[in-house]
């Protein structure tokens, strides 16, 4: 099993979230984060001020896969949420050591 975590832009969220629902994936997590890598932030001006924005908006997607869909899911996330432009964002894949459905007690790819 793999745990995929992905950093993307807002607004590519649902556009994600339905190609990754038709290629299989049965449910994910979404956080809303804020983090900066290559681009560094960025300056905005308020009310005539001008400000260093130093932490840029994102959405973190996590999803629990078979070892099989994994390749697939970051392959479509990296398909669906790149704009080729500075902070398209980063996929990490983890191995799973282990699931658990807590409802029903299930253990292993029966609780994904």
């Amino acid at each position: 099993m793999k745990y995929i975590m992905a950093a993307i832009k807002p607004y590519k969220l649902e556009e994600v979230r339905a190609a990754l629902t038709e290629i299989g994936v049965r449910g994910m997590m979404v956080s809303e984060i804020k983090g900066f890598g290559a681009q560094s932030g960025h300056t905005e001006i308020y009310r005539g001020a001008e400000y260093a924005v130093n932490f840029v908006p994102k959405v973190k997607i996590e999803i629990a896969v078979t070892e099989a869909l994994a390749e697939p899911v970051v392959e479509t996330i990296q398909k669906v949420a790149r704009t080729d432009k500075i902070g398209d964002g980063k996929i990490f894949v983890l191995d799973l050591k282990e699931v658990v459905r807590v409802r029903t007690g299930e253990t292993g790819e029966d609780a994904l």
